[in-house]
């Protein structure tokens, strides 16, 4: 019952992503049944969102790659005092 349940929310967030009609045939060619609103008013604005994608990306990457392997081996480190301290 539960995976009948998630699956049909999960339908109905689907549809409820695309585009109408109307808002379809104003999107450019590349964003066509994605978005609704208008589309992106001059090529600066794919610009913006592919250098926000990319630090997006470049900062997950560090975040989990430090967070799994956090590579402080320094007997100095600021944790040693406070997990050696008494």
């Amino acid at each position: 019952m539960k995976k009948l349940f998630l699956l049909g929310a999960l339908l109905a967030f689907h549809f409820a992503a695309l585009a109408c009609g109307a808002c379809e045939k104003q999107q450019p060619k590349i964003l066509r049944g994605i978005t609704h609103g208008t589309g992106p008013e001059s090529d600066w604005d794919y610009l913006i969102i592919a250098t926000m994608a990319a630090i997006v990306v470049f900062t997950l990457y560090f975040s989990v790659k430090w967070l799994i392997k956090p590579g402080e081996r320094s007997d100095n480190h600021i944790k040693r005092y406070i997990l050696n301290n008494e």
